[in-house]
Parts: structure tokens; C-alpha cells; sequence
């Protein structure tokens, strides 16, 4: 594993795969957060609102998204975190979870963040800084 304070613009951390995401994924995570909202768990209500089919709750992929620097937490933490949902997440869609290093002052790394379904389409971007201890 490569020490963050090695890495150089432009390079980036190991990726991670996730998935399936199967509709037990989704309903400890509606019972770990409290969005019950049925979308995400039955298939008859998710119809009803017009979709295809149940969907990820977007915090669930930012939650996951963050793992990308789960190694890295003995080192620092995460400072700030932000994203933008680009497209829906379904039952069985395999999600790879990208960092690049975009920018580095004193102790701080910030990363360009993206979690991409298996169809090369993007679901979730975002920018993540993280705070190295010193």
C-alpha cells in the first residue's frame, strides 16, 4: 500500500468494487438511517413513482464512496466531503469507486471522487478532502 504523503497529483488510490447491490443492501441501510422511504426496498411502490425498479438511496453510495479511504484512517480523517448524484443505482448494478489526488497543501489531500456503475455510467462525483495527521 502506497503512503498517502507518496502520492503525486494526478495518481490515484486502488480502486473498489461493490456489488451487487442486492435489496438486502438497501434494507439494513433503510433501517440504519431511517429512510423507509419504499422506493428503495419494494419493487411495487418504486414502480409506482415511475421508476424501473428499486433504486439506491444516494446516501448509501456517498456512504460507500467514502471507503475509498477507509485504509487510510489510522493516517488522517476526512475534513470535508461533498457530491453530486449523476444517475440511479438498481438492484444487481456492480459500483467501482475511484479517488484521484487533485490538490495538496501541508496536511491536507483533496481527491476527486467518483463511484461508476457497471455500464461505465457515472452515478456519484465529488470532491473529498482528507486531513493527515501530523
Amino acid at each position: 500500500m502506497k503512503q498517502l504523503v507518496e502520492l503525486q497529483i494526478g495518481e490515484t488510490l486502488n480502486e473498489i468494487q461493490i456489488g451487487p447491490v442486492s435489496r438486502l443492501d438497501l434494507i439494513k441501510y433503510a433501517g440504519a438511517s431511517g429512510d423507509y422511504n419504499p422506493i428503495h426496498t419494494i419493487d411495487d411502490e418504486a414502480e409506482k413513482a415511475g421508476l424501473p425498479g428499486i433504486i439506491a438511496h444516494g446516501m448509501w453510495t456517498m456512504g460507500n464512496l467514502a471507503k475509498i479511504l477507509s485504509e487510510y484512517l489510522v493516517n488522517g480523517f476526512i475534513k470535508d466531503y461533498s457530491v453530486r448524484f449523476q444517475g440511479m443505482i438498481f438492484l444487481g448494478d456492480v459500483i467501482t469507486l475511484k479517488a484521484t489526488l487533485v490538490e495538496k497543501q501541508e496536511n491536507t489531500l483533496t481527491f476527486n471522487v467518483t463511484a461508476v456503475k457497471q455500464d461505465e455510467k457515472l452515478a456519484v462525483k465529488g470532491r473529498l478532502a482528507f486531513q493527515l495527521l501530523s
